[in-house]
């Protein structure tokens, strides 16, 4: 079992300044506040950075900040995936994984697979490399889903297969999941406002777009794994708004709107997504 991944990770968005170019100040703020309210770790290039949208180089920038800007204070995951099998283990291959308790890996999307072809793509990555691997299910993203079968599957046959970020709207196969999965594999919620039912259901905790913005929601999901229930409702009834309203326009639109109210960059996007509107800002600030 791979500890450190226990309790709130945050999908690190990527800050953009008016001309477009991004914001290494920002992203270096926003560093130091995301474990200023207490995160266990921070997951880097995945679908909240925008990392489709940044060059080789910006990539490469952007996760030497973050390096420098942690410092080592929390363990790191970094995303790696796509629906090339060949490129991400190419990529996997070259990169220095150091510094990295893991690597987040996408279902393959747009291609569509048929479950043995995405079990056959994360047996290749997981062949591959000997670091962890965190599978990460989102349907509404990749149009295909990792079925229950296939990530047990996955974790029985391979011991660096160590978690899924599991962000099917789905609770039964949540609830499947959590029933039928080997003991030492972890079930990461990919929902900010379904975590805190999965964890108190079983789950290890999440992998969060809201909880770089706000330190309470990493202490909601320690308390769902202490069994604390009242108080995590509590914090949880409180953030209930906020955490529906940052969707409303997608993500990260909405984060980086309420990341620019607590002063911690602004809320650029960049093409095709758009930056959060004047009135859903004004929404997020009434709530903070």
């Amino acid at each position: 079992m791979n500890k450190e991944l226990i309790g709130t990770g945050v999908a690190l968005v990527t800050p953009f300044l008016d001309n477009g170019e991004v914001d290494y100040q920002g992203l270096e703020s926003l560093v130091n506040h995301a474990i200023d309210g207490g995160v266990e770790y921070l997951v880097v290039m995945g679908t909240t950075a925008e990392a489709a949208t940044l060059t080789k180089e910006e990539k490469t920038e952007a996760i030497a900040c973050i390096n420098r800007a942690n410092n080592g204070r929390v363990p790191m995951v970094l995303g790696i995936g796509g629906n090339n099998t060949r490129e991400v283990i190419k990529q996997i291959e070259s990169t220095d994984l150091t510094d990295y308790t893991a690597i987040l890996s996408v279902s393959p999307y747009y291609n569509k697979p048929t479950q043995e072809g995405i079990y056959q793509h994360f047996k290749s990555i997981a062949e591959s490399t000997e670091k962890d691997i965190i599978l990460y299910n989102v349907p509404g993203r990749t149009g295909s889903n990792i079925e229950p079968a296939t990530t047990i599957r996955l974790a029985n046959d391979f011991e660096n297969v160590v978690a899924i970020k599991e962000a099917s709207p789905s609770y039964s196969q949540s609830a499947s999941l959590l029933l039928n999965k080997p003991k030492d594999f972890l079930v990461l919620s990919g929902d900010d406002e379904y975590a805190l039912p999965m964890t108190l259901a079983g789950g290890s905790g999440v992998i969060s777009v809201i909880g770089q913005a706000m330190g309470e929601y990493t202490q909601m999901i320690r308390h769902a794994l202490n069994r604390e229930v009242d108080q995590a409702y509590e914090i949880f009834y409180k953030l209930l708004p906020l955490t529906r309203a940052i969707y409303k326009e997608g993500n990260p639109a909405g984060i980086k709107a309420t990341l620019e109210h607590l002063n911690i960059c602004d809320r650029n996007t960049r093409l095709p997504l758009i930056k959060a509107s004047q009135q859903l800002s004004d929404e997020i600030k009434s709530y903070l």
